[in-house]
């Protein structure tokens, strides 16, 4: 990028100028994945916390029967409606695909937006669909990259509008100058602050919503001849001056031209943030490999990043809402050391005053290393002292279900079928899984989607 060059005009053109046919069989393979992922828990989002109260509210914004909603086969909303639902259930439960360098979920936003765009319009095929997916990711992630300091608000919504409207531009083939002009509406419409994530609040999902819907309002008022800001990104009150701490621009738009964000995505084996996984997995291999127990346990000392330590550090309490709950190491390493793993039905209400969890928690901390890199995620290294006197030691080089360490196609099998079961639609795991396998040599994505029962 030239130091006169409008980075929205990089963005756009970028997505514009995608096509499946010259994406590398890498690119596809896990455009594919994490839309087979993404979808499972959506479905499992359908029993959320809060998702009911959620899908209430927005069925008394108005009437309409466009666009289905995860989950909820026979319930069909407006599509902007349709659109904050489906992303409120994607990331409700914290089960989403995760870029750890850019601390961004890209796929909550972006699916549920395309998929309200394809439902309200004329019928997609697989190919454009599944590109448009690598476009918004594309996006989305490389606003992420291009912040290197921590996060002052809630990159997954703030970036994610702007993946979102470049996904649909890239869905629709939309004329440039409109997509240009959707893409600069998104800086009306961005929010997303941190302090529900300081909190533990559920708000962080409200605000995923919001992007997505905001998108679709985004791309509308183009469409509507309106015309939107030029510098929505590096303008003197643009996305980066307000939203990040500082930007790094040229390298990560550099980036474009080699490879694809979506082959740099993560599973989460877990329904928690991301920033408990290293910590989860850590104990599970004290216990294999050590035979450590809860019993033995004295203390258990997790020395990690500072994102870490931020994401997650904070202590285990009564009262704790599913949010809290799914943000505090303490009481993910406690459940993991009693349970084995953390599933999504560790989250209810009798699940979080288990009294016997809580008193573990207690003995489990969170330390920062003092690494430098502020969106690191490791090295982290797991110190136990057992009642006995023995020191433990686990350290953690990779998170599970990161690119250096990939969920197997049974264990990303096994998570749909679960999230799927959580829902009540385990029947549907194969017809969603074969639908996947093809979808893009369908003539209607979003048709074969229907057919295979998640949604109407």
């Amino acid at each position: 990028m030239t130091e006169a060059e409008n980075p929205a005009h990089v963005l756009i053109d970028h997505a514009l100028a995608l096509r499946w046919s010259d994406l590398p069989e890498a690119t596809r393979s896990r455009a594919r994945t994490f839309l087979h992922d993404s979808l499972a828990v959506g479905v499992a989002g359908r029993n959320a916390a809060h998702a009911d109260a959620v899908l209430a509210m927005v069925q008394g914004w108005g009437a309409g029967e466009v666009a289905g909603v995860l989950g909820r086969p026979g319930l069909r909303l407006p599509a902007a409606s349709a659109a904050f639902v489906n992303a409120f259930q994607i990331h409700g439960q914290e089960y989403d695909c995760v870029h750890e360098p850019a601390v961004l979920h890209p796929m909550a936003t972006v699916l549920a937006a395309l998929l309200a765009e394809a439902a309200r319009g004329p019928a997609v095929d697989g190919e454009r669909f599944l590109t448009a997916i690598v476009a918004g990711v594309d996006v989305a992630v490389t606003l992420g990259l291009a912040a290197p300091d921590a996060l002052k608000f809630f990159r997954p919504a703030t970036a994610g509008i702007f993946g979102c409207v470049a996904a649909i531009a890239s869905l629709r083939q939309m004329p440039r100058a409109q997509a240009l002009d959707a893409f600069g509406h998104a800086l009306a419409l961005v929010s997303g602050t941190m302090q529900a994530h300081v909190e533990g609040k559920p708000a962080l999902p409200v605000q995923v919503a919001n992007a997505a819907r905001g998108s679709l309002v985004a791309v509308d008022l183009a469409r509507g001849g309106m015309s939107g800001v030029t510098r929505p990104l590096d303008g003197p009150f643009g996305y980066f001056p307000l939203m990040e701490v500082r930007e790094a621009l040229a390298p990560a738009l550099a980036r474009l031209g080699h490879g694809h964000r979506i082959t740099e995505v993560s599973w989460k084996p877990f329904p928690t943030g991301r920033a408990g996984h290293g910590g989860i997995v850590a104990v599970q291999q004290l216990c294999e490999e050590h035979g450590l127990t809860a019993d033995a346990l004295d203390t258990l000392e997790y020395h990690a990043p500072p994102l870490i330590h931020r994401l997650v550090g904070r202590p285990a309490r009564e009262g704790m809402e599913p949010g809290y709950a799914r943000l505090c190491l303490p009481y993910l390493a406690a459940v993991t050391l009693l349970r084995g793993t953390v599933t999504l039905t560790d989250f209810g209400r009798e699940a979080l005053a288990d009294r016997q969890v809580l008193a573990l928690a207690q003995r489990i901390t969170v330390i920062s290393d003092g690494n430098s890199d502020l969106a690191a995620f490791v090295p982290a290294l797991a110190r136990v002292r057992t009642v006995e006197g023995r020191e433990l030691v686990q350290p953690v080089s990779a998170q599970l279900g990161s690119p250096e360490w990939p969920l197997t196609p049974a264990q990303h099998a096994a998570k749909a079928l679960a999230c799927l079961s959580f829902a009540g639609l385990g029947e549907a795991h194969d017809a969603l899984a074969e639908a996947l396998a093809g979808l893009d040599r369908e003539a209607d994505a979003l048709g074969a989607l229907i057919r295979s029962g998640v949604l109407s």
